[in-house]
């Protein structure tokens, strides 16, 4: 069972296995700097679907399928999934999911539900209690752009920090022996609120809560950043990952060398005009499971960070004037036990 070593960070004990892990995304996401890592990319952005929501959930349905089978599973094998999505009420994973017949936890973090999902999973293959356990989630950018922001039909222009939501998807399967990655601790973030209103400039609202979560975990561990090949956040953008650098530089922690941003290298901001880089529930998910999951694999990458940042708004609270309240929780992955 994990170990406690304060309010918000544990231990494990036994290293659960990453055994498995797929990413699905579309084709712009396909067509960015990383794009060859993803397990497949689907040119059709309906993935053979006639509303944007059920693309959504087909897209969801598909990488958890994958990344099953990619453990040599069935879905009977699988005794729990953590997931969520960006849509209201989750519709996206409900609808994806339903099929499958797994026992459900459906978990909202925002962009950072990849991360609450995996810790969540983590605690329960370390504490004994399955064999397989699965964390997912997806974002669609037709889906959140008509949510979050304007009508697609609207044309309305972007600011230089806005962010573009990735069409995309990350699924895990988390068992309590196999071979690396490892995870050899969790850390759950606090909510941060520094006063941040404008919804266009996600990286800024989000940031203070990845800081916190990293300072948290580096002083609760003894560890520092030189102990880490990489320190990954999702998805800061580019905007977002200056303000942390800066922030944490307050701290006397300088991360600037081993520092990553998913939402920073999914796409080339230039060439495919996305202004201040990806975000959206995929685009953390997707880059994790598959640009730096098989890094860590392979062994390239020995020791890392995964901090994934989530904004925790809504259309109704941004109307009504309110802040920005974000989140961040954060994986310690390994190549050893």
């Amino acid at each position: 069972m994990a170990k406690k070593i304060s309010r918000n960070t544990f231990l494990t004990e036994n290293s659960p296995s990453i055994s498995a892990f797929a990413s699905i995304t579309g084709e712009k996401e396909g067509s960015g700097p990383i794009g060859t890592c993803f397990d497949r990319v689907e040119k059709d952005s309906h993935f053979g679907q006639d509303s944007w929501e059920k693309a959504e959930s087909e897209l969801q349905k598909q990488t958890v399928e994958l990344a099953i089978k990619k453990a040599g599973l069935k879905s009977a094998d699988i005794d729990c999934i953590f997931s969520g999505d960006l849509i209201n009420q989750c519709m996206g994973t409900t609808y994806g999911l339903r099929d499958l017949n797994i026992p459900f936890l459906g978990i909202y973090g925002a962009c950072s539900t990849m991360a609450e999902g995996l810790l969540l999973a983590t605690l329960l293959t370390d504490s004994g209690l399955g064999e397989h356990i699965a964390a997912a989630t997806s974002s669609h950018f037709s889906t959140a752009e008509r949510q979050f922001r304007f009508p697609l039909s609207y044309g309305g222009q972007r600011t230089p920090s806005a962010q573009w939501t990735c069409t995309a998807s990350g699924a895990v399967i988390l068992s309590p022996q196999g071979s690396a990655p490892y995870i050899k601790a969790v850390s759950i973030g606090n909510i941060t609120d520094l006063g941040i209103t404008d919804a266009n400039n996600m990286g800024a609202a989000m940031a203070p809560a990845a800081a916190s979560t990293i300072k948290n975990y580096l002083s609760d561990t003894g560890l520092t950043p030189d102990d880490f090949d990489v320190i990954v956040t999702g998805d800061l953008g580019t905007v977002g990952s200056q303000l942390l650098k800066e922030l944490l530089l307050k701290d006397n922690i300088d991360i600037s060398v081993q520092h990553r941003d998913c939402g920073a290298i999914i796409f080339d901001s230039e060439e495919q005009d996305t202004h201040a880089g990806g975000s959206g529930c995929g685009c953390s998910a997707s880059v994790l499971c598959g640009y730096f999951l098989p890094k860590v694999q392979t062994g390239e990458i020995k020791e890392m960070i995964f901090a994934a940042t989530g904004a925790l708004m809504s259309p109704t609270a941004s109307q009504q004037g309110e802040s920005i309240p974000s989140i961040s929780h954060l994986i310690h992955i390994s190549y050893k036990i």
